[in-house]
């Protein structure tokens, strides 16, 4: 990996940058890092103007030598854990893996280990010392599907304005509740629940959220969405889809009690029974590799248990339309 190290990184203060701040001016020379990461530098002495500490209000000259010593800290005290991870796509700066359903993201109260976070530490020591082990966006533990991890700083401050920006195409398979007639876009704002702390909700003071939705596949009573994130709000599809009295399928928080066709077939009763997971996965991740600017595009398979259900859903309409046609 490569991080700051104890070689010392150079370069010159431009002579048009006269009078500029010095936290401004060391963000330009050093755009692989965050302003964040740049102004903790500056406070801790490892990002020198001339040679000196300065602070960063203070104005450069011009032609001064600015120097970047900083050592890499390790920023999370999780335990490395031999986990198998299905790598899709593998550099020096980034990884993008699938996600199982199941895998919780980060370590928490109730999971302190066998996290996605725990497995990339021991697949690549070196993430310890990024924010958050690299990960730049998450999934909810029973969403299975792709997911990008920066390895290196400059990957991560990329990937990260890339999200900030919309510049990231996320692409998602969901399988809801009833049979729409077309797409649209979900345009409602999401917050934290106002009584239930573990759900959000569609909230007029919430932060904005956007989600397209297009047909995939319709069945008699139930559709396969593919669904396109422009925002990323916790538990976004899931929110927006009961929102539109759509919840996904095996949703525990947002789908209700389960509703089984009229006349559905055994098969069909016993699949939407035993999905105890929403039916929620992350197909595609399209990006411009925050090094080479390269574009970069990945897709995950559905897993078994999405394919199992789509079939079922199939043999159930057709069931259902050779009933109708008697």
């Amino acid at each position: 990996m490569s991080q700051p190290s104890d070689a010392p990184r150079q370069a010159t203060v431009p002579d048009e940058a006269a009078g500029r701040r010095f936290d401004a001016v060391l963000a330009d020379l050093f755009p692989e890092y965050s302003r964040s990461r740049l102004a903790a530098w500056i406070k801790s002495g490892d990002a020198l103007l001339a040679g000196q500490a300065a602070r960063p209000r203070d104005p450069v000259r011009g032609g001064e030598t600015v120097t970047l010593a900083a050592v890499a800290e390790v920023l999370t005290e999780a335990v490395p854990e031999d986990i198998p991870l299905d790598i899709l796509y593998e550099d020096a700066d980034l990884f993008v893996l699938d996600k199982p359903a199941g895998l919780v993201v980060h370590p928490g109260a109730g999971n302190p280990a066998g996290t996605l976070v725990n497995a990339l530490l021991h697949r690549d020591p070196g993430l310890a010392v990024l924010p958050r082990a690299g990960i730049v966006h998450r999934l909810d533990k029973d969403t299975s599907g792709v997911m990008v991890v920066a390895r290196t700083l400059p990957a991560h401050t990329g990937l990260v304005a890339q999200l900030a920006a919309r510049e990231v195409h996320r692409q998602y398979l969901a399988v809801v509740v009833g049979a729409l007639v077309s797409g649209g876009t979900a345009s409602a704002a999401i917050d934290r629940h106002p009584r239930d702390r573990l759900r959000m909700a569609v909230r007029e003071d919430g932060r904005d959220a956007v989600t397209h939705f297009r047909l995939r596949e319709r069945f008699r009573a139930h559709t396969a969405l593919e669904c396109r994130l422009e925002t990323g709000r916790t538990h976004q599809i899931r929110v927006h889809m009961q929102h539109l009295r759509h919840p996904i399928v095996g949703d525990p928080l947002y789908g209700g009690p389960l509703k089984l066709p009229k006349g559905a077939t055994d098969a069909l009763a016993a699949a939407l029974r035993g999905f105890k997971r929403q039916a929620l996965h992350a197909e595609t991740l399209e990006f411009a590799h925050p090094v080479s600017g390269e574009p970069v595009r990945v897709s995950a398979p559905l897993p078994a248990d999405m394919v199992g259900l789509l079939q079922v859903l199939r043999e159930d309409t057709r069931a259902w339309e050779e009933s109708q046609r008697r």
